[in-house]
Parts: C-alpha cells; sequence; structure tokens
C-alpha cells in the first residue's frame, strides 16, 4: 500500500512540541531539588522528551500541513506528550502498593500513564491513594497540575489555531457563537490570536492564584497555603480538578469552595467573550445564545440538585450548605473540571443521577473544557423543535439561528453524528468496563459503570462508588485502566482526528 499521507511533516511537528515539553518539565525539577528530593524523574523525562522531540524534528523539513496532516500531527502530539509525561510519575511509583519495594510491572506503567494522560486530557481521574497524596514529594503533585494547565491550554490553542482551519467537530461554531466572523481576526495573524488567548489564560491563572491565597492570607482558609493556590488555580481555571488533597476542595473552608467557582465557570466559557470582557464589553457574553444555555444549564441543574438535597433529611444540612454544595458539583460536574466539594456518592439517588447527567453536557466551544459541550445540545435541540415545527408544516422552510447567524445543514448534520457517536462510544465503554470487571473478579455495579465510562470518556474525573471523589480508579483492572487511557485521549480531541486514522482512505486516497 502506498502511503499518500505526509506523516514525516507530521511528526516533525509533533517532535517540536515535545522539544518544548522540557520547559514546564524543569519546573517541578527545580522545587524537587529546592526540597531536596530526588530529582531522577524529572531529569529522566527531560532528557527523554528532549532526544526523542529532536529527533522527530528532524524527519523533515516541510512545515506546512495538508488536513490529513494536522489530523495525524494532533493525535500524535497528544499521544506522545501523555506517554513522556508519565516518566516521572512511573519512577516515583504512583498508584503503587505503599507496603511492597518500588518494581516496575505493567500495572506501575499502565498507572504512570493514567496518571498522565488523565493530567494532560484535564480528565482529573486518578489512581492515587491517600499514601500518594501524603507521601509523594511536592514536585510529583506539582508535575500533576501543570500537566493539567498545559493540557487546557493546548486544546484551546489548537481549537482556534488549527482545529479552527480544518472544521473539525464544533470548532467552527466557536466563530459564529462568538458573534465574530472569524475568531482570528481578534488579531490580524494567527500567531498573535494564540497569544492574546495565552495572555487571557495565564492571567486568569494569576488572578485565581491570588484570590485564594489571599483568603490564606486573611485567616480564611489556613491550609490553602501558596502551593495549594497555585495549584488549585492551575487546575480550576483548566476545568481539570486535580488537586493536592485527597479530599479535593472539600479539604478546604466553605469560602475557598465559593471562590473556586467562578474560575471554574470562567475556565469553561468561550474565551473570545472573556476578550471581550477584557475589552470592557461586558454586555457581549449575555448577547451570545450559547452563553445564556450554559449558565441557564448551571443554575437550572443546581435549582434541581438543591432541592433534591434540601428534602432529603439524611443529607441537608442547612441552606447554605445544601446550596454551596449543589452548586459547587454541579459546575464542577459541566465543566468537566471534576473537583468536589463533598463526598456525592453518598447522596440520594436523584441528587446523584443529576450529577450525572451535567456530565454530557460540558461548557462552551472555545473554552478548556471537554464533553459533548453546550453549543453542540443548543443546536441539537434547536434542530429538534424545528423537525417538530416542520412535522406540522410540511411546505415551510426555517433556517436554524444562533443569535442572527444561520447554521449551514452541513453543521447540523455534524453535530447530530457527533452527539450520535459520543454517546454510541460511551455506551460501549461502560459494557466493556463491566465485562472486564467481571472478567477479573472485580465487583463493579451498573452505575458505577455508567459513571466511570462517562466520566473518562468526557473527561470529568470522579465518578461515583469506587471512582468516586474520595476514591480512585486504582481498584478497576488493569486492562480497564489500559483501555480507559486511550478513552481519555481520544474524548479529549474530539474523537474525529483519532478515528479518520483507522480508515484505509486516509492513508491511501
Amino acid at each position: 500500500m502506498t502511503i499518500r499521507v505526509d506523516w514525516r511533516s507530521s511528526c516533525s511537528l509533533a517532535g517540536t512540541v515535545l522539544k518544548w515539553l522540557a520547559v514546564p518539565l524543569a519546573v517541578p525539577l527545580v522545587l524537587a531539588i529546592l526540597d531536596g528530593d530526588a530529582p531522577l524523574p524529572f531529569v529522566a523525562a527531560v532528557a527523554t522528551t528532549i532526544v526523542v522531540g529532536v529527533a522527530l524534528e528532524r524527519l523533515s523539513d516541510d512545515r506546512d500541513l495538508e488536513q490529513r496532516e494536522a489530523f495525524l500531527m494532533v493525535a500524535v502530539t497528544w499521544l506522545g506528550v501523555g506517554v513522556i509525561g508519565a516518566i516521572p510519575f512511573a519512577l516515583a511509583g504512583v498508584g503503587s502498593d505503599p507496603n511492597s519495594a518500588f518494581t516496575v510491572s505493567v500495572g506501575g506503567l499502565v498507572n504512570a500513564v493514567f496518571e498522565s494522560m488523565s493530567g494532560l486530557t484535564t480528565t482529573g481521574a486518578t489512581v492515587m491513594s491517600g499514601w500518594d497524596f501524603t507521601n509523594q514529594p511536592r514536585s510529583i503533585l506539582l508535575w500533576r497540575q501543570l500537566l493539567q494547565w498545559l493540557g487546557g491550554l493546548g486544546i484551546l490553542i489548537v481549537a482556534i489555531g488549527l482545529l479552527s482551519n480544518l472544521m473539525v467537530g464544533g470548532a467552527q461554531l466557536m466563530e459564529t457563537e462568538s458573534q465574530t466572523r472569524n475568531v482570528r481576526k481578534l488579531r490580524p495573524h494567527i500567531d498573535e490570536t494564540a497569544r492574546l488567548i495565552w495572555g487571557l489564560y495565564v492571567g486568569l491563572t494569576i488572578l485565581a492564584t491570588a484570590t485564594f491565597y489571599a483568603l490564606h492570607l486573611l485567616g480564611l482558609a489556613p491550609n490553602m497555603d501558596f502551593f495549594n493556590a497555585v495549584s488549585h488555580a492551575l487546575t480550576s481555571v483548566a476545568t481539570a480538578g486535580f488537586s493536592p488533597e485527597p479530599e479535593s476542595v472539600g479539604a478546604f473552608t466553605p469560602i475557598v469552595q465559593w471562590a473556586v467557582i467562578p474560575f471554574m465557570i470562567l475556565g469553561a466559557t468561550n474565551f473570545v467573550l472573556l476578550y471581550y470582557i477584557t475589552q470592557g464589553e461586558f454586555r457581549h457574553p449575555f448577547e451570545s445564545e450559547e452563553f445564556r444555555f450554559y449558565i441557564s444549564i448551571l443554575a437550572g441543574f443546581s435549582a434541581i440538585v438543591a432541592a433534591v438535597l434540601w428534602v432529603d433529611s439524611e443529607i441537608s444540612t442547612g441552606l447554605e450548605p445544601t446550596m454551596r454544595h449543589a452548586l459547587f458539583n454541579v459546575v464542577s460536574m459541566v465543566t468537566t473540571t471534576g473537583y468536589a466539594s463533598t463526598d456525592f456518592s453518598l447522596w440520594s439517588p436523584g441528587a446523584t443521577h443529576m450529577l450525572f447527567l451535567s456530565m454530557f453536557i460540558g461548557g462552551m466551544a472555545g473554552s478548556t473544557t471537554c464533553s459533548i459541550k453546550s453549543l453542540r445540545w443548543l443546536v441539537t435541540l434547536k434542530a429538534f423543535r424545528r423537525n417538530l415545527f416542520t412535522s406540522i408544516h410540511p411546505e415551510a422552510v426555517r433556517p436554524l439561528r444562533l443569535g442572527d447567524t444561520v447554521v449551514d445543514e452541513e453543521t447540523v448534520r455534524d453535530i447530530y453524528a457527533y452527539v450520535l457517536l459520543a454517546i454510541m462510544i460511551f455506551f460501549l465503554l461502560t459494557i466493556f468496563v463491566v465485562v472486564d470487571a467481571a472478567r477479573a473478579g472485580t465487583a463493579v455495579t451498573e452505575f458505577e459503570a455508567l459513571g466511570a465510562a462517562a466520566s473518562i470518556f468526557l473527561n470529568i474525573g470522579p465518578a461515583f462508588g469506587m471512582a468516586g471523589p474520595m476514591d480512585n480508579y486504582a481498584g478497576f483492572p488493569t486492562t480497564t485502566r489500559a483501555v480507559m487511557v486511550v478513552m481519555m485521549w481520544v474524548g479529549r480531541i474530539e474523537i474525529i482526528p483519532v478515528l479518520v486514522l483507522l480508515t484505509p482512505a486516509f492513508w491511501k486516497s
């Protein structure tokens, strides 16, 4: 078979990304040295990423990508960073048995890649036990947060720069719904736009750090020291969910939980709309139909969960805690952040099923969030309502609009296909989790399997039961965790860039 994809150019650009991964790896390396911890995990990772990156970079001098080469480059880059990012976790023995001597095993390697891919894809699922949180050095914990921050920014830049050119999934709708004809026209050149978004992302992270640490200095959050402030700023803005605390944000005072909520909401907001806010155009977001839909979902779901908790005498602890836990955990699930303010696995079925439903929503297009995304649901609901109308009035011609802009029918069909495909993959993953658990003799209930499959594929993080917010995924069989690694990767880059690689036409036509 003659390969008609310029895979060398794709791998060359992926190598450039891997080479520069040494820069963020240097941050926990310095922290390890300052704390007197072993620097080997990060030295090995830095050396590996430079060698592999430079080797791949030399495969080609052609830096121009056509559509197929771009698909390949995106898939290879995310996979490569996820694997190399696992080196520190593997050498530190993350997720291994603390009572046994450290040995390299298949299960240990899977755990390391699981933790790395979960971080990079901003999933927030973990295999770390309470021992890991207590005994792993701060440098390892910081690398988890940095991976998530890089993953959140990475997908945003890819969506704006590369995927907006390729019209993948709903990326083109970001331009429509942001009330901007072309997102790249925020600045004359795409590199300027990328720097603009980078600046917004960094600025929001600094603001979150300052806010959290200020609460500590004011005596309102005793355990929110500077390390915790930075860690939670990195993962709240990235809508990612890793925390250095085994109890997640539940380890902090209520005022910290209230303070985290707006940063999760902002991280899942279209960054183009955030740009307009920085220009003083405060009404612009509310002119976005998707933004209004997104906020309505957060408010509506939170109100329902709060009502369910309030009437449950075994759970309700007062008005403020009920409202706080309902809003916090709904926002965390909808935005795919995956933080937890309490162990919501212990809530009544009505509340947990609402959280399960929240997993499938997602934040806005053009944000750091994952899942199906609110824009696709908005278009789907509008299209369904239009179908009902045309069923009654078959002669009517009724274009589908977002604001004042008509959405073309090809985009509507693409969104229908994406939603259906996502749901099908979710159900197939659920079946695999159940079957593989039975094969390995692991007790997994159907709801636990449903929650874990949704959480992994939609990049949420915590689910219910053995995958709950105060537990971890280490209890699943090694084969299940290995498949979950692949599903996190597929879900984060929105299915299409991976699936097209599996078609013969991609390689030979």
